[in-house]
């Protein structure tokens, strides 16, 4: 999942117990990135399920992705701001402590029986996420030599890609019923699942409180010298356009895919079986992230961007077209090359920007908010002209990013970033 968040630069403060705990530092912020993967993957079940309960149409429906992603865009500065104040630890514990309030919120959600409660359910969920991913992405950037910080977030992420598989397996079992496959008992069935995160993330919040991890500092920078535009840059301007599209079309597929295999002319599938499968389209991007980073050892990274992006936009084009196992496996396996797109249009865009890369990262995190926009723009498309045709949407998101990895990626400006 498109979850990766950057914030200010940090370091291992010398004077604690490094590197002694830097082991066991990254052995439990590895399971924050399971556990907010595992949490946003669960959308793609919630949605279908909330759709059936409620009888909403497919914008309606969006409304779950508006409100999670939607979070990233409000609560990333904000989060970024208090992050510094507090530090990183504690920032991790809050932001552990929110993301259980918003699961406990599922349950009084289901007690009133109000779509929009759950809603609201989300925001602060997605909230205490962002929290979380401000302050641990930073964590496993310092814990160890800057030059193998991209290999550390690459495992990292790995297991956030663990956690998107798994989840739709949790979701599907839970919410809907095994011998019908449907959605049943109203909206009540969203409080088991929820209460079993929330008791996690609670658990969570109270072992991060009390481990001694290595302290961080904050790395102090001139900011009088980072004052030119980031307009100045039109590589990274063009990248946020790229990430904007990315993550939006990677979390629209997500969510119309159990709506996807559950056509007749495509498997017919009822919603448990169809929730299951979405496993193998984020499945497939954990793979797809090993896969590429050996490939990119050997190709430039725009180059096999491109790539993915074109061979995407030709598996979406040809599902739609199809019928039938053709169509299903077709669409499942855009996942496989959606896989390396977000930290490749990342690293490109923020290349070469010297000291406005800060405020260059959080402009492209900002840019995540796309997972809340084109999910809506596809469902009204759904409710229109119809759900398989909808998908021409997010294999228009592919012509640009496929732009931007032949052409856009180059840094156009004759100012080079100090």
């Amino acid at each position: 999942m498109a979850t990766e968040f950057a914030s200010k630069a940090a370091h291992v403060d010398q004077s604690s117990d490094y590197p002694k705990n830097i082991g066991f530092a990254l052995s439990a912020l590895t399971s924050l990135f399971f556990m907010w993967g595992f949490i946003t993957c669960l959308n793609d079940i919630l949605i279908p399920y909330l759709k059936g309960a409620f009888q909403l149409s497919y914008t309606q429906a969006m409304l779950v992705q508006f409100c999670f992603f939607g979070a990233y865009f409000i609560v990333s500065i904000p989060a970024g701001n208090l992050v510094g104040k507090i530090g990183f630890q504690k920032g991790i514990v809050l932001g552990l402590a929110i993301a259980a309030l918003g699961c406990v919120l599922f349950v009084p959600a289901a007690i009133i029986g109000l779509y929009e409660v759950f809603l609201l359910a989300l925001f602060v969920l997605a909230s205490g996420i962002t929290v979380l991913q401000v302050s641990a992405n930073p964590y496993v950037s310092a814990l160890g030599k800057p030059e193998t910080a991209p290999s550390r977030l690459t495992l990292t992420q790995a297991f956030n890609s663990l956690g998107t598989t798994i989840a739709p397996f949790f979701g599907a079992y839970l919410l809907f019923s095994s011998e019908q496959g449907t959605v049943s008992n109203g909206a009540e069935a969203v409080k088991v699942p929820y209460l079993i995160l929330a008791a996690t993330l609670a658990v969570l919040a109270v072992v991060f409180a009390v481990l001694k991890l290595p302290k961080l500092v904050e790395s102090k920078e001139e900011s009088s010298t980072n004052t030119r535009p980031l307009t100045d840059h039109p590589h990274l301007m063009l990248g946020a356009i790229g990430i904007f599209l990315y993550v939006g079309a990677e979390v629209s597929i997500g969510s119309f895919l159990v709506s996807f295999l559950h056509q007749p002319s495509i498997a017919g599938l009822n919603e448990a079986q169809a929730a299951k499968l979405i496993a193998y389209y984020w499945g497939g991007a954990m793979i797809g992230r090993f896969i590429g980073a050996a490939v990119m050892q050997k190709i430039a990274g725009g180059k096999v961007l491109a790539f993915n992006a074109v061979v995407s936009m030709g598996l979406i084009i040809f599902a739609v077209n199809q019928t039938g196992a053709l169509a299903m496996w077709a669409m499942l396996a855009v996942g496989l090359f959606n896989s390396i797109m977000f930290p490749t249009i990342f690293s490109l865009a923020i290349s070469g920007l010297g000291k406005d890369a800060s405020r260059g990262s959080g402009l492209l995190c900002l840019a995540i908010v796309g997972g809340a926009i084109i999910p809506i723009w596809q469902g009204i498309l759904a409710d229109n002209i119809g759900l398989e045709s909808s998908f021409f949407l997010p294999a228009a998101c592919y012509i640009f990013i496929t732009y931007f990895g032949l052409w856009g990626c180059h840094k156009k400006s004759g100012k080079e970033a100090e």
